[in-house]
């Protein structure tokens, strides 16, 4: 329904068909210093070449028709046959300086390269791949510094049969974006190692994983906290240890307290042994003083953490039952106390907040207004987004850009990840192991890990008023090693993630790793 059978168009092939799009042919376009035509409206359906636009390669696989994102035209790209096309718009007369291009888009998946691209602008060229999104439109953003006075809007497409793109209301604005978190949930290295676990670099050297993810361009990790766990891994003493390692490799630090003494998740926010049968009134307490003590320790070594998160996946409230979202306000005051703690160790640790279920745009409205309302004070929000558990990219986008404008606060993924495989490295079963499991247009392949955390990424690059912070990968290195189980309590239970991790069966750097070169 998104690609119409230009039949007509398929007979009349065009003569550049099947020519590579290696160079820039001569610059024909209309040069001037805003864009023409970014709606794609001025023809209306069926233009073969879309006023102000030129176009390169297989010329008949790009047309402009019906059904745009805010008008009532878009421009497509789609043929019966393989082909390879760009659509694009040479300005001139710019003002040099920093400049973004945004764009509304989707995509069917299945080209070999499908992007934007800002080029000969004087600097490096920059690209955003297009997100498989067939349905829901979602809009992406390229930054580029023009230092010429000119630059080339790009659209391009190398493509199966088939496959097909709609581009739609670009816009060329000044500024800049970029994410200040390419980071990692890392909370289960120390007990892999501990367990005989190997890292490995894609060459096969075996190397400090904290160094190899540094390598790849991770800057900050995640680490989480119980309180009293069974195997003595996730609690202070360990958090401590692997706080110094990251530190030590230039990274920032992001402490996730689970309130805990095992997993914290929506389906599950059981108080630690040693808190239970507390009154509420202790409880809030037990939560100060547990902040502040893991807090100020970390302080205290030289390793303050740069951003904490009062509770995991608290989209049910966490402590239950004296916590849970039935009774909000004692929900809201465990939080300020949390919260309280972390600014007495450092007033200027920001604080998140971290709700499961990304995609969800009238649940994360419902907790938020909840409170708000409430008087939580917050600096942050987090939201875990696995794309097989919580809708579309394009839901996904919904919520987080609606939690930024909302609240007024920057916003993050705390959690997300992608299978590289399907087959178990143990004998545990994976928790995603099935095709149909699978997000649509993105392989259990190292490169469709890739090009999911890639998608995932630019998606929180493009949060309007700059307030898309990063993205945390969930688990990089927790590999399928004996004894390091989801179970801390069982030194038998197996691993469900492991082809999920950022290193494969073979201990080895995965080359999905590249998405912590996010720019």
């Amino acid at each position: 329904m998104f690609h119409p059978r230009r039949t007509l168009r398929a007979l009349l092939l065009p003569l550049t068909a099947g020519l590579a799009l290696t160079a820039l042919p001569a610059q024909t376009a209309q040069a001037a210093a805003t864009l023409t035509n970014a709606g794609f409206e001025a023809d209306g359906a069926g233009a073969a070449v879309p006023g102000g636009w030129s176009e390169y390669g297989d010329t008949g696989a790009s047309f402009t028709e019906s059904g745009g994102h805010g008008g009532g035209y878009r421009l497509s790209h789609w043929a019966s046959t393989a082909y390879k096309v760009e659509t694009y718009q040479y300005l001139s007369g710019l003002t040099n300086g920093a400049y973004k291009l945004t764009a509304w888009v989707r995509s069917g998946g299945g080209q070999k390269s499908a992007y934007i691209a800002l080029k000969n602008c004087g600097g490096a060229e920059q690209r955003t791949d297009l997100p498989v999104s067939a349905s829901g439109w979602i809009h992406i953003v390229v930054p580029v510094k023009v230092t010429n006075n000119q630059c080339t809007i790009s659209v391009n497409s190398d493509a199966n049969a088939g496959n097909w793109i709609n581009v739609d209301d670009l816009a060329l604005t000044s500024g800049t974006t970029g994410l200040a978190i390419k980071g990692a949930d890392i909370s289960s290295l120390a007990k892999s190692e501990a367990k005989g676990g190997v890292y490995r670099t894609a060459s096969g050297t075996t190397a400090d994983p904290v160094a190899v993810l540094k390598n790849a361009g991770m800057n900050y990790a995640r680490l989480k906290v119980w309180v009293n766990p069974a195997d003595g891994y996730n609690d202070k003493a360990r958090v401590l240890a692997t706080a110094k390692r990251v530190k030590a490799a230039g990274q920032k630090l992001l402490v996730d307290f689970h309130y805990s003494d095992i997993w914290a998740d929506p389906g599950a926010q059981t108080k630690p042994g040693a808190w239970a049968g507390h009154s509420y009134s202790r409880l809030r307490t037990d939560v100060y003083q547990h902040t502040y003590d893991v807090l100020n320790a970390l302080k205290a070594q030289g390793t303050t953490a740069d951003m904490v998160q009062v509770g995991n996946e608290i989209n049910g409230g966490m402590l239950w039952s004296e916590g849970s979202t039935d009774n909000w306000g004692q929900l809201a005051g465990l939080l300020n106390s949390g919260y309280d703690a972390v600014k007495a160790v450092n007033s200027s640790t920001p604080v998140a907040l971290h709700l499961a279920k990304g995609g969800d745009l009238a649940g994360t409205r419902w907790w938020f207004d909840s409170a708000v309302s409430h008087g939580v004070k917050f600096d942050a929000i987090g939201l875990s987004y696995y794309g097989y558990w919580h809708g579309t990219l394009a839901d996904f986008q919904t919520t987080l850009d609606d939690a930024a404008a909302r609240y007024g606060k920057p916003v993050f993924v705390a959690e997300t990840a992608y299978p590289f495989r399907l087959d178990s490295d143990d004998a545990h079963e994976n928790i995603i192991d099935l095709p149909g499991e699978l997000v649509s247009g993105y392989p259990a392949t190292a490169a469709g890990q890739l090009a999911w955390m890639n998608s995932v990424a630019d998606i929180v690059e493009a949060v309007p008023n700059g307030r898309g912070l990063g993205v945390f990968y969930w688990e990089a290195t927790w590999t399928a090693v004996d004894g390091n189980g989801w179970d801390p309590a069982d030194a038998a239970s197996g691993n469900g993630w492991e082809n999920q991790a950022l290193f494969g069966y073979d201990d080895r750097a995965l080359s999905s790793m590249a998405w912590f070169g996010h720019r």
